[in-house]
């Protein structure tokens, strides 16, 4: 399996509920406040269990770890976007190239902000529609959907 896409992403996905933009460091105030509000909503998240993040930092940590995520766009070695409503961040979802072929054409994780749970499964179901049609080369994607 590669460690990397082949291809450029579309243009991200946009709807009447929320909007995604690649994660970049003029998101780094607005992410750190979603996710260190919402840790514990976090970990209960399919696909998050196991995950060694979210773990406490500080804001110039999450700042490094978003130039992190915005430079593997960059490389194509995977595709993360803030998940916003106008300007505020609700969450994020993670595209990456699979590592095992069970995993599909490409690996998804997604989490929202606690205070905006309910959005969780629309956006999910928008997410996984936007990545099997056809903006996306997918055929098929792993995306946890239960504990």
């Amino acid at each position: 399996m590669s460690n990397q896409f082949d291809f450029d992403p579309p243009a991200p996905l946009r709807t009447a509920e929320f909007h995604l933009e690649p994660l970049g460091v003029e998101h780094n105030e607005r992410d750190y406040e979603a996710w260190t509000s919402s840790m514990e909503h976090i970990r209960a998240t399919p696909g998050f269990a196991h995950h060694p993040w979210p773990h406490p930092m500080t804001l110039a940590e999450n700042r490094s770890d978003i130039a992190m995520h915005a430079q593997e766009f960059i490389d194509r070695a995977g595709y993360t976007y803030s998940i916003l409503d106008g300007e505020q961040v609700i969450g994020c979802v993670y595209i990456n190239p699979p590592k095992e072929p069970v995993e599909g054409d490409a690996k998804l994780r997604s989490w929202v902000r606690a205070s905006r749970a309910e959005s969780d499964a629309p956006i999910r179901a928008a997410l996984r529609a936007w990545l099997l049609g056809p903006d996306w080369p997918f055929e098929t994607i792993s995306y946890p959907s239960g504990p």
